[in-house]
Protein backbone atom coordinates (compact mmCIF):
# COMPACT_ATOMS: atom_id res chain seq x y z
CA UNK A 1 0.00 0.00 0.00
CA UNK A 2 1.35 3.54 -0.72
CA UNK A 3 1.41 6.80 0.83
CA UNK A 4 -0.43 8.46 -1.66
CA UNK A 5 -3.61 10.03 -0.20
CA UNK A 6 -6.52 11.85 -2.48
CA UNK A 7 -6.52 15.42 -1.57
CA UNK A 8 -8.42 16.74 1.21
CA UNK A 9 -11.60 18.93 -0.37
CA UNK A 10 -10.72 22.98 -0.47
CA UNK A 11 -11.76 24.47 2.48
CA UNK A 12 -13.89 27.57 2.60
CA UNK A 13 -11.60 31.25 2.77
CA UNK A 14 -13.04 32.92 5.04
CA UNK A 15 -12.15 34.22 8.92
CA UNK A 16 -13.38 36.17 11.39
CA UNK A 17 -11.34 39.28 12.33
CA UNK A 18 -10.68 37.18 15.88
CA UNK A 19 -9.57 34.10 14.22
CA UNK A 20 -7.12 36.30 11.40
CA UNK A 21 -5.88 37.77 14.52
CA UNK A 22 -5.11 34.20 16.48
CA UNK A 23 -3.19 32.82 13.46
CA UNK A 24 -1.38 35.82 13.14
CA UNK A 25 0.05 35.73 16.57
CA UNK A 26 0.54 32.05 16.04
CA UNK A 27 2.41 32.70 13.54
CA UNK A 28 4.51 35.80 14.86
CA UNK A 29 5.05 33.78 17.99
CA UNK A 30 6.64 30.82 16.12
CA UNK A 31 8.56 32.59 13.67
CA UNK A 32 9.87 35.46 16.54
CA UNK A 33 10.14 33.76 19.61
CA UNK A 34 10.08 29.80 19.40
CA UNK A 35 12.04 29.11 16.54
CA UNK A 36 14.64 31.27 17.04
CA UNK A 37 14.73 29.48 20.64
CA UNK A 38 14.82 26.10 19.37
CA UNK A 39 17.87 27.69 16.31
CA UNK A 40 19.98 28.28 19.54
CA UNK A 41 19.09 24.64 21.21
CA UNK A 42 20.19 23.29 18.08
CA UNK A 43 23.17 24.77 17.71
CA UNK A 44 24.50 24.24 21.25
CA UNK A 45 23.73 20.68 21.18
CA UNK A 46 25.86 20.84 17.63
CA UNK A 47 28.95 21.49 19.65
CA UNK A 48 28.18 19.10 21.71
CA UNK A 49 30.04 16.28 19.05
CA UNK A 50 28.19 13.29 18.03
CA UNK A 51 25.33 14.34 16.55
CA UNK A 52 24.57 10.44 15.90
CA UNK A 53 23.58 9.93 19.73
CA UNK A 54 22.73 13.48 20.69
CA UNK A 55 19.04 13.72 21.43
CA UNK A 56 19.10 17.25 22.08
CA UNK A 57 20.20 17.74 18.37
CA UNK A 58 17.61 15.15 16.53
CA UNK A 59 14.54 16.74 18.46
CA UNK A 60 15.74 20.20 18.17
CA UNK A 61 15.69 19.34 14.38
CA UNK A 62 12.53 17.74 14.21
CA UNK A 63 10.64 20.64 16.13
CA UNK A 64 12.43 23.26 14.20
CA UNK A 65 11.17 21.34 10.74
CA UNK A 66 7.46 21.10 12.33
CA UNK A 67 7.66 24.55 12.66
CA UNK A 68 9.27 25.89 9.04
CA UNK A 69 6.21 23.63 8.28
CA UNK A 70 3.55 25.00 10.33
CA UNK A 71 4.83 28.34 9.12
CA UNK A 72 5.08 27.93 5.40
CA UNK A 73 1.39 26.83 6.26
CA UNK A 74 0.43 29.86 7.79
CA UNK A 75 1.81 32.39 5.32
CA UNK A 76 0.29 30.77 2.23
CA UNK A 77 -3.70 30.58 4.47
CA UNK A 78 -3.18 34.21 5.68
CA UNK A 79 -2.69 35.29 1.69
CA UNK A 80 -6.11 33.43 1.00
CA UNK A 81 -8.14 34.04 3.25
CA UNK A 82 -10.89 36.52 3.38
CA UNK A 83 -11.82 38.35 6.48
CA UNK A 84 -15.20 39.09 7.17
CA UNK A 85 -15.32 42.03 9.17
CA UNK A 86 -19.04 43.49 7.85
CA UNK A 87 -22.39 42.74 9.12
CA UNK A 88 -24.94 40.84 6.44
CA UNK A 89 -27.88 43.69 5.81
CA UNK A 90 -30.23 41.09 6.09
CA UNK A 91 -30.48 39.56 9.53
CA UNK A 92 -32.80 37.74 9.75
CA UNK A 93 -31.33 34.69 7.80
CA UNK A 94 -28.39 33.04 9.17
CA UNK A 95 -24.63 33.72 6.54
CA UNK A 96 -21.06 33.43 8.00
CA UNK A 97 -20.62 35.12 11.70
CA UNK A 98 -24.06 34.38 12.49
CA UNK A 99 -24.77 33.06 16.41
CA UNK A 100 -27.69 30.67 16.04
CA UNK A 101 -29.67 28.65 18.42
CA UNK A 102 -30.93 25.54 17.25
CA UNK A 103 -33.27 22.79 19.07
CA UNK A 104 -32.91 19.40 18.76
CA UNK A 105 -35.47 16.85 18.17
CA UNK A 106 -35.29 16.16 22.19
CA UNK A 107 -35.63 19.86 23.06
CA UNK A 108 -31.70 20.18 23.98
CA UNK A 109 -30.83 23.62 22.67
CA UNK A 110 -27.53 24.54 21.89
CA UNK A 111 -25.57 27.99 20.21
CA UNK A 112 -23.24 28.11 17.88
CA UNK A 113 -21.44 30.25 16.22
CA UNK A 114 -20.51 30.00 12.65
CA UNK A 115 -16.89 30.43 11.70
CA UNK A 116 -14.05 29.84 9.38
CA UNK A 117 -12.98 26.17 9.09
CA UNK A 118 -9.40 27.47 10.22
CA UNK A 119 -11.03 28.69 13.41
CA UNK A 120 -13.96 26.15 14.72
CA UNK A 121 -13.50 24.49 18.66
CA UNK A 122 -17.02 22.99 19.08
CA UNK A 123 -16.30 23.22 22.83
CA UNK A 124 -16.44 26.95 22.97
CA UNK A 125 -19.90 26.62 20.54
CA UNK A 126 -17.81 27.53 17.02
CA UNK A 127 -18.79 25.43 14.40
CA UNK A 128 -16.91 25.24 10.98
CA UNK A 129 -18.74 26.93 7.97
CA UNK A 130 -17.88 23.45 6.09
CA UNK A 131 -19.53 21.44 8.95
CA UNK A 132 -22.63 19.35 7.79
CA UNK A 133 -25.02 21.33 10.05
CA UNK A 134 -23.89 24.64 9.48
CA UNK A 135 -23.68 24.36 5.53
CA UNK A 136 -27.63 23.06 6.11
CA UNK A 137 -28.29 26.34 8.12
CA UNK A 138 -26.54 28.98 6.01
CA UNK A 139 -29.62 31.19 4.59
CA UNK A 140 -32.10 29.47 7.00
CA UNK A 141 -34.61 31.90 9.06
CA UNK A 142 -35.95 31.38 13.00
CA UNK A 143 -38.62 28.26 12.83
CA UNK A 144 -36.93 26.73 10.25
CA UNK A 145 -35.70 23.08 10.28
CA UNK A 146 -32.99 21.55 8.71
CA UNK A 147 -32.50 17.89 8.41
CA UNK A 148 -28.67 16.90 9.18
CA UNK A 149 -27.71 12.95 8.31
CA UNK A 150 -25.18 11.83 10.88
CA UNK A 151 -23.56 8.34 10.85
CA UNK A 152 -24.59 7.20 14.40
CA UNK A 153 -28.28 8.48 14.45
CA UNK A 154 -28.79 8.52 10.80
CA UNK A 155 -30.75 11.52 10.20
CA UNK A 156 -31.76 14.17 12.86
CA UNK A 157 -33.72 17.26 12.36
CA UNK A 158 -33.19 21.06 14.12
CA UNK A 159 -34.92 23.74 14.52
CA UNK A 160 -33.82 27.46 14.39
CA UNK A 161 -34.92 28.88 17.93
CA UNK A 162 -32.54 32.78 17.47
CA UNK A 163 -30.40 33.93 15.27
CA UNK A 164 -28.11 36.79 17.06
CA UNK A 165 -25.07 39.03 14.95
CA UNK A 166 -22.86 40.84 17.61
CA UNK A 167 -20.70 43.35 15.82
CA UNK A 168 -17.33 42.61 15.00
CA UNK A 169 -14.56 44.78 16.60
CA UNK A 170 -12.34 46.29 14.61
CA UNK A 171 -8.56 45.89 15.53
CA UNK A 172 -6.87 43.69 13.17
Amino acid sequence: MGRWRPPSPKSSPYITPAGARRLQEELRHLWKVERPQVTQAVHEAAKNGDRSENGDYIYGKKRLREIDRRVRYLSKRLDTLTVVDRLPEDRDKIFFGAWVTVEDEDGVERTYQIVGPDEFDLSSGQLSVDAPLARRLLGKRVDDEVAVPTPEQGEVSYWVTGIEYRPYDDGL
